[in-house]
Order: structure tokens, then C-alpha cells, then sequence
């Protein structure tokens, strides 16, 4: 039988070949911490007794969970990541450059055909580049720095293809809210799940990663995609040195395989408490809401704040709603300065806040009230995400979180694209 993208990749960096089950110890082109795991992961290191670290080359470490600092005791680990970072010669990414796993694609450090951990478990959005990536806990990343190396079972591929063009005013995330309830917040477990089929090769890049990077949400284990022309085009601008795209082979095994038809799909929203307790804009339209968030490693990217700003050009938001937008990244917080999107949503009534995760994790920044229903465009929903369990929040496309904050409730984004032809 043929082998999977995964196989291929897995075999690739163990050094033999492998099928889906096996358990092998595979050594790893890239790994991430940030500040929220980062400092466990060096404490446990410390207990080893060693002074190096296996490669300080294809070590990456980011403060974007709680920047700027809170606080002292966060200010304390920060210094922390710091310190070990200069004294290892580790590459870090302060404060205010953005999220991890924007920065990780954006700069280049992950390429087709590359193996990639990270103490978070949204590292599985580097699959859109043809990579094998998933989160792992602190502890086994002290294992990581001290060998290189890690150990995981093989993991099945859950397929699926995607049929039809999306319609107007609905996008990718929409497309992976509907994925998620379908398959369920377990449905993918330890799985990995390939997108692929014509929906996706007419995404840009930016669509790809919000779908990969929400592959956890349905328990999977990681989440990829082939290379093509998008992808080879958009690393050409980024990533160094060689590499080799893989695809499945023709009679590769799999899991499972879906074939879904999106071209009459309608926005998508995620409701409290669950990722996958999804439903049509239709069903949940007429919500009210106290804020809105836009930004997150999901939702952050530049064509998501200028499908936003297009709804939110010369209008104003409620009066009853706070809108907090916040870019991914510096590099796309200057981009979209340029471009006058910024200033739009600014004009807009928006709070622009440094590039990071912001409120998503809950650590600063925006925290709701009791009682409050927060339309967010990041991946969770959990109950006492954002910083209080006893708030509400809904998921949702930037597209939609930009019409909502318009009118104070759910609303569903379509109309405003035929108003203005976006």
C-alpha cells in the first residue's frame, strides 16, 4: 500500500520507513515555545543538568500570550525566556511582533516536508505549508531541547474532500466552524485530517492556515494540506534553501474519506460552550452582543482585517458594543496601515491593541463582564475563555464579527458584501 503525506514525512525523519500506528522516535526541524508553556519547558530542561541545548538553530522562542506584561510575576518569565534565550543563542521574538504561529509562517522557519512541535496546541496550522506540526506539552519540549527528538505514534489521515466554491460573504473559517460540527470535538481524535479538494485550491494562504489551524478542534492530531502553486508562490517570498512538497500517494490508506459539496454554505457560528455546538447564521441571527473581537493566529491576517474594514468603512459601531481588532502580527499591523485599513476600522469605533494573542487566552486585554456575550474570530469558545467562565462566547468569520458589531447582535455578513460588491 502507498504511503501518506504523514508517512512520508514521519519516515523522513526517523530514518526508516513507517505506517500509520507505528510508534517511532523521529527527530524535529523546528521547536517553539512561547511565554504562557515556554518557562516550564525550561525549568524541566534545568533538572537535566546539561548546559546546551541539542540546536539553538531550530529553536524559536515568542512572548505573545501576555505582552506587553500585566504584571510582575508574568514580567518575571518573561526575563526568564530571555535570559535562557541569550544564554542558549535561541532566536525570540519579543513582545508586540506578534502571535507564534503567525511569526513561524511569516519568517519563513517552516517549509514543505518539515517535521515542526510547539508547547501550543494550535502548532498544527504549519500543515498548511505541507508540513507535519502538532503541540506538545512543556515537559516533553525539555526532551526536545535536550535530544532533538521526539517520540509519537504514527497517525491515520481522515480525508476530506471539498466540493464547490464558497459563496459570497462566506469563508474559510466559516468552512472549518461547519467542519468541526460535523465531525465533532473528538471525531478526528489523534487522527490527522488532509483538506483538500477545489474549495481549497481556490484559498489564498491565508484561508489555508485558518483551517489547519483549527484541526485540534476536532481532536485531531494535526492538519495539512498538499502543495501547489499558492503554497510553492507564497514560500517563495519567505522561506530559504531547498525543499521537496510530498503528496499521498494513489493508493495510500486512509482513515476515513469524506466528500463534501460547501458551494450553497451559509456563515457559520460557533456557540457557548463548545467548538463544535455549531449552527447557520440563521438560527442564531438577532443575538445580542457586548463585544466583538478580530484578530487571534485564526483570524488575524491581513485579508481578514480588510474584510472587515470593507463592512465597517464609513460606519460606526453600536453604541452598545466594544469592537477590539487586533493584527496577528507587526508586519501585518503596518501592512494595514498602509493600506488605510486601520484607520478605518479605527474611525470605525474599533480599539486597535498591540499584535498578539490579545483577549483570546484570557491572560489581559479585554476581558468580559459576567453575563456578557463576546462574537470573536479566534478557534475556542471553552467556558472561561477570555478570562471569565461566567461570559459567553460565539465564534464566528471576521466578516461576520464585523456586521455584528455594526447592529449589536449576531448578523449575518452576506448583505453588506452585495452593498458594496466586496
Amino acid at each position: 500500500m502507498g504511503k501518506t503525506v504523514v508517512e512520508k514525512i514521519i519516515a523522513k525523519h526517523c530514518g526508516g520507513e513507517v505506517k500509520a500506528g507505528d510508534f517511532v522516535v523521529a527527530g524535529v526541524d523546528l521547536a517553539m515555545s512561547h511565554d504562557s508553556t515556554g518557562p516550564i519547558a525550561v525549568e524541566a530542561f534545568r533538572k537535566y543538568g546539561k548546559e546546551k541545548i541539542w540546536d539553538p538553530s531550530k529553536v524559536l522562542f515568542v512572548l505573545d500570550h501576555a505582552t506587553p506584561s500585566p504584571n510582575e510575576r508574568v514580567s518575571g518569565l518573561h526575563a526568564m525566556l530571555r535570559d535562557f534565550a541569550k544564554e542558549q543563542g535561541i532566536r525570540l521574538y519579543e513582545g508586540g511582533e506578534g502571535v507564534c504561529h503567525q511569526l513561524v509562517v511569516e519568517k519563513g522557519h517552516i517549509r514543505p516536508g518539515d517535521f515542526a512541535v510547539g508547547t501550543d496546541s494550535h502548532t498544527c496550522t504549519y500543515g498548511a505549508l505541507n508540513a507535519l506540526s502538532f503541540g506538545i506539552g512543556s515537559t516533553d519540549m525539555s526532551g526536545v531541547l535536550l535530544t532533538g527528538k521526539i517520540w509519537l505514534r504514527v497517525p491515520e489521515v481522515l480525508k476530506i474532500v471539498y466540493k464547490g466554491r464558497l459563496p459570497q460573504g462566506v469563508f474559510s473559517k466559516d468552512l472549518m466552524l461547519y467542519t468541526v460540527g460535523r465531525i465533532g470535538a473528538a471525531g478526528a481524535d489523534y487522527l490527522a485530517l488532509e483538506f483538500t479538494g477545489e474549495t481549497i485550491r481556490a484559498m489564498s494562504m491565508a484561508d489555508r492556515l485558518t483551517m489547519c489551524n483549527m484541526s485540534i478542534e476536532c481532536g485531531a492530531k494535526a492538519g495539512f494540506m498538499e502543495a501547489d502553486e499558492t503554497t510553492l508562490s507564497w514560500l517563495s517570498e519567505r522561506a530559504e534553501g531547498t525543499f521537496e512538497p510530498l503528496q499521498d500517494d494513489a493508493d495510500a490508506g486512509f482513515a476515513d474519506l469524506y466528500e463534501w459539496d460547501v458551494s450553497c454554505l451559509a456563515p457559520q457560528v460557533a456557540c457557548p460552550h463548545a467548538v463544535d455546538k455549531v449552527k447557520p447564521i440563521d438560527e442564531v441571527s438577532g443575538t445580542e452582543i457586548q463585544q466583538v473581537f478580530i484578530g487571534t493566529c485564526t483570524n488575524g491576517r491581513l485579508e481578514d482585517l480588510r474584510v472587515a474594514a470593507k463592512i465597517l468603512e464609513g460606519r460606526k459601531v453600536n453604541e452598545n458594543v466594544r469592537l477590539l481588532v487586533c493584527p496577528a502580527s507587526r508586519q501585518i499591523m503596518l501592512e494595514s496601515m498602509e493600506e488605510g485599513i486601520l484607520p478605518a476600522l479605527v474611525k470605525a469605533g474599533a480599539t486597535v491593541i498591540p499584535p498578539g494573542c490579545g483577549p483570546c487566552p484570557g491572560t489581559h486585554l479585554g476581558v468580559p463582564s459576567d453575563g456578557e456575550r463576546v462574537l470573536s474570530s479566534a478557534n475556542r469558545n471553552f467556558k472561561g475563555r477570555m478570562g471569565n467562565n461566567r461570559a459567553e462566547i460565539f465564534l464566528a468569520s471576521p466578516a461576520t464579527c464585523a456586521a455584528s458589531a455594526l447592529e449589536g447582535r449576531i448578523t449575518d455578513p452576506r448583505k453588506h458584501f452585495e452593498r458594496k460588491g466586496a
